[in-house]
């Protein structure tokens, strides 16, 4: 048992939940819906960002015998070597499952490989680091958005989560040694851009265009009990393409912009207050609980980025990771 906790503090495996929204958000923010490449997809993340958090350690492990002398490498509960080829084999792995995925995903994911890679072993202390992380969110994003083959359409989206990361990245980079108010302040004043940013738009437009390919998420879960008993294709979940009324589309279109509005509540609130601590009182456990908030709200945020594309049910999957983490999150630090 302590062997394994030693591998989940390496990995910190509670912070997985923020993966499976990369892909998820990007293949609905491309225009399509999840599907089995999707699933390869998100494979294929789980394995390259735990690649990432095992090389990250095998970097850091004379400074962190300095200053978190507790992590698993420098406490000598996993050697050095085994973290490296744990990081080898993940991102072999990764790079398998999006060759599965075809040809468009692997474009994307050998790539995010080599910035993860660079990220650890070259650019996390440069002025180069956080700019780097956030390419590998983004990246991550469009990884999931090659399955569904138009994954340009998902850049406007990447750009965000990844200004997102920049913003968490750039304030873990004092989580040691805090004293300064100036990153959370700075992610505070980018969390609320962001907000703005992710629910413009006009709810409704991407959800009438994706409701031909099979998508009326959002419209079948405000509409379900009324048309249990509807006959026609499956859609979404399997319902769908029956008898209509205006009153049921009009529900539909109000899910549609309500949902967007409400994750992006979320999103601002689980970032932005532990962001207000740590400007505060920029101590080193403040300026941590930042980071571990900023890393949560990455959740919401994919959530937001689902429905405002019209997916209000992968909206939702995707929010529900957001619980499940933050359980977790209280035995494993994800940072």
């Amino acid at each position: 048992m302590s062997r394994a906790r030693a591998w989940a503090e390496l990995l910190r495996l509670p912070a997985l939940f923020t993966v499976p929204g990369d892909a998820l958000s990007g293949a609905v923010a491309a225009g399509g819906r999840p599907n089995p490449r999707t699933l390869l997809a998100i494979g294929s993340s789980l394995c390259l960002y735990e690649a990432g958090m095992a090389l990250n350690d095998w970097a850091d492990r004379a400074e962190d015998a300095a200053e978190r002398p507790h992590r698993p490498l420098p406490s000598g509960r996993i050697r050095p070597a085994s973290a490296f080829t744990a990081a080898c084999a993940l991102t072999a792995a990764g790079l398998g499952l999006a060759a599965r995925a075809g040809r468009p995903a692997l474009a994307v994911a050998a790539p995010l490989a080599a910035t993860v890679w660079a990220y650890d072993l070259a650019l996390k202390h440069t002025p180069a680091g956080p700019v780097a992380m956030a390419a590998a969110r983004g990246l991550d994003h469009l990884l999931g958005a090659a399955t569904t083959g138009r994954p340009r359409e998902a850049l406007p989206s990447a750009a965000l989560l990844g200004t997102h990361t920049l913003a968490v990245t750039t304030v873990s980079r004092r989580e040691t040694q805090g004293g300064t108010a100036l990153p959370p302040l700075a992610a505070l004043a980018v969390t609320a851009v962001l907000t703005l940013l992710s629910t413009r738009g006009a709810p409704g437009t991407k959800r009438a265009a994706s409701t031909g390919a099979g998508d009326r998420t959002a419209t079948v879960i405000a509409t379900a009990t009324a048309t249990a008993t509807a006959t026609g294709t499956g859609v979404g979940v399997g319902m769908g393409a029956g008898r209509r009324t205006p009153a049921h589309d009009r529900a539909g279109l109000t899910l549609d912009r309500v949902l967007p509005t409400a994750l992006a509540t979320v999103y601002a609130a689980t970032a932005g207050r532990l962001y207000t601590h740590a400007a505060l009182n920029p101590s080193p456990p403040l300026t941590q609980r930042a980071v571990g908030g900023g890393i949560r709200a990455t959740i919401p945020l994919q959530a937001v980025l689902a429905a405002r594309a019209g997916s209000g049910l992968t909206a939702l999957a995707i929010a529900a990771l957001a619980p499940i983490g933050r359980k977790y999150a209280k035995k494993v630090s994800v940072t």
